[in-house]
């Protein structure tokens, strides 16, 4: 690292390493999304993972026609175990989708609370950009009041184009 605080060799050219800069806002977004995961998160996430996957769907096709050709009689009676209409094939494919779906809403849940961090960061980011640029324009001796009018103006000029009555107020 130079003496500018600056990060230098292959990776860190030049950039910045500040409390403000984004590797340290990355880092901690990395930190308190590691913290929030546990050893139930990893495995509702490992299986989440598999299940949307089509090795799943083809484990599955060939798991159920092995059993409905060998609860058929195929291989003869000796080989039956659950006959039509699959009494416990049906079971265990209903208590399969049950703790799937749980899997599936644990792994969203933490998704969603995932996204409200990111959330909560990028207002810091927002309102540290916002106090830096105030101070900046300050210093350049740009009227803030003057900046405020036309960020209002051109905010009000994106909500009619969005909402579609084309009316701007400039």
């Amino acid at each position: 690292m130079g003496m500018d605080g600056a990060a230098s060799g292959p990776g860190g050219q030049g950039r910045p390493r500040g409390p403000g800069s984004l590797a340290v806002r990355l880092r901690r977004e990395q930190e308190v999304l590691a913290r929030m995961r546990g050893t139930e998160d990893r495995i509702a996430d490992a299986i989440t993972a598999f299940a949307g996957t089509m090795q799943f769907v083809y484990i599955h096709a060939a798991w159920f026609t092995v059993w409905i050709v060998c609860n058929e009689g195929v291989f003869g009676q000796e080989a039956v175990w659950d006959p039509f209409p699959f009494g416990l094939l049906t079971m265990i494919v209903s208590l399969e989708a049950i703790f799937l779906s749980a899997f599936v809403m644990v792994s969203q849940n933490r998704q969603a609370a995932r996204e409200n961090i990111r959330a909560d960061l990028d207002f810091e980011t927002n309102v540290r950009s916002e106090v830096w640029s105030i101070h900046m324009g300050r210093a350049l001796g740009v009227d803030p009041a003057e900046v405020e009018r036309k960020v209002q103006e051109v905010l009000a000029e994106n909500r009619a184009r969005l909402t579609g009555s084309g009316q701007s107020s400039g």
